[in-house]
């Protein structure tokens, strides 16, 4: 098992990250999180945890730096900047690709609130290298025209209790034209606090990976 505090640069930033892989692992899943949160959310690292149990990797990366953190907390101006954050999550894609233990492997993102929408926005830059994105209570609306370039297959997770969310989330679904699925998390309110709740989205994020790694396992076999 690979557990190492890692220094993602960017360009713009460098940005801390946690990344935890068994050896060999399957794929790696990039979190993205949500508005005001960072790397140490407690409700993401829960559905990391679950998601290595099926021999994923996981990066959970600060998509600010320190400083721009800062700056943040007293004017929120970087949470909702999408296209910022969409770049950061393109650069940890790319860093991804040319650390030894994840070149090659296929990557997840897996976006939480505004997160989802950067999720998206990097899937649709990097089309080759995204396996699925995966969106918890998240805002893929935000994402605007990326929607429409994603070919990555969506799956997007939403609380029955959150009724606005939920509403953009049908509005975003109906502009993706890649393979997607809405499934609402019944008795969940938008951030997943109520018992069962995550353990219900990891449930359905687990399989939801399985499927999409055989695909390409298929496709990989049916090529050679």
């Amino acid at each position: 098992m690979i557990s190492e505090m890692v220094l993602l640069p960017t360009g713009d930033a460098t940005l801390h990250g946690d990344l935890v892989a068994p050896a060999p692992a399957r794929a790696v899943v990039l979190f993205a999180h949500g508005s005001g949160s960072s790397r140490h959310s407690p409700r993401n690292r829960m559905v990391a945890a679950e998601l290595r149990s099926a021999g994923l990797g996981t990066l959970l990366i600060d998509l600010l730096s320190e400083e721009e953190e800062r700056h943040d907390t007293l004017t929120a101006e970087h949470r909702f900047d999408i296209p910022l954050l969409g770049r950061r999550l393109v650069a940890a894609i790319d860093w991804l690709e040319v650390q030894p233990d994840s070149s090659g492997l296929p990557v997840i993102l897996f976006g939480a609130s505004t997160g989802a929408a950067a999720a998206l926005v990097a899937a649709a830059d990097r089309p080759s290298r995204v396996l699925t994105v995966i969106s918890r209570g998240g805002r893929p609306d935000l994402a605007k025209d990326a929607l429409e370039r994603v070919t990555a297959s969506v799956l997007l997770m939403v609380g029955g209790q959150d009724p606005e969310v939920l509403r953009l989330n049908e509005e975003a679904a109906r502009l993706l034209r890649a393979p997607h699925s809405l499934r609402v998390i019944q008795g969940a309110t938008h951030l997943f606090e109520e018992p069962g709740a995550l353990e219900e989205v990891a449930d359905t994020a687990r399989p939801w990976c399985d499927d999409r790694l055989r695909s390409v396992r298929k496709a990989s076999r049916e090529e050679g």
